[in-house]
């Protein structure tokens, strides 16, 4: 019997998912959201069905095109879409940048279009949202040299986050929430950022400049990954194949 999940309170949940990248290093044609899986869903599909999951109907979902936006637009009619004209020239930070000025008033939970994770990470994060506190998705199981790492303060809140961090404590999976009373600053600092900046960046100054404060939700009993080659997917599937 499977578990129920609980649902927002609120009205609507503004969701963000990045997908305007090229996807260079997993070698495909389509952009890699579209990435079909072992069990038959692309990467974007099972987002979607995480959401639906947590969520019900209750959230509206924001996509950042670029990469051959027609293939994803065509996929997903029934989501509002955000182009990043600039997507061979900018990172996430612009992206980002884009989504959240065109979201409505309201906190906004966004997560990068490659990543495939366990439903119930979403379950777990409801009570930040419901709380409007800001968060990070964070999994403590790995820390990784390539791989975005964070620090936390005195608080327990994220003080430093980046892929240059020493001493990480662990590994940011992608999925994050910007509460209403952030929402302003996270904005301003990732229109500061450079081109090339990564999103976390505009985190971590807002941090620093505006005593914003994200929490680390760890989901690190869970699976969240990002597929960013070929043996990212293939663990992935590996995965799933175990599940069927």
């Amino acid at each position: 019997m499977g578990v129920s999940t609980p649902k927002l309170v609120f009205m609507s949940q503004q969701v963000v998912i990045l997908a305007a990248g090229m996807g260079t290093r997993l070698s495909r044609p389509l952009p890699k959201p579209l990435t079909e899986l072992s069990d038959g869903r692309s990467i974007m599909s099972q987002q979607l069905d995480n959401l639906k999951q947590a969520f019900g109907e209750a959230f509206r979902t924001l996509i950042v095109v670029g990469f051959k936006l027609e293939a994803i637009i065509e996929r997903f009619p029934e989501a509002t879409f955000v182009y990043n004209e600039l997507y061979d020239q900018t990172n996430t930070s612009k992206s980002l940048l884009k989504a959240l000025r065109s979201s409505s008033d309201g906190g906004v939970i966004w997560m990068n279009g490659d990543v495939v994770f366990d439903p119930e990470v979403l379950t777990r994060v409801i009570p930040f949202i419901e709380a409007e506190q800001s968060f990070v998705v964070v999994n403590t199981s790995k820390v990784s040299d390539e791989e975005v790492k964070y620090t936390l303060d005195d608080q327990g809140f994220i003080k430093l986050l980046s892929k240059t961090v020493a001493g990480g404590l662990g590994e940011a999976v992608g999925i994050n929430y910007v509460s209403a009373a952030n929402k302003a600053e996270l904005i301003r600092c990732l229109d500061a950022a450079s081109d090339q900046d990564y999103f976390e960046r505009g985190i971590e100054v807002a941090i620093e400049s505006a005593g914003a404060k994200f929490k680390a939700v760890d989901i690190s009993d869970l699976y969240a990954i990002e597929i960013d080659f070929a043996e990212d997917l293939e663990r992935v599937n590996n995965l799933f194949r175990g599940k069927q």
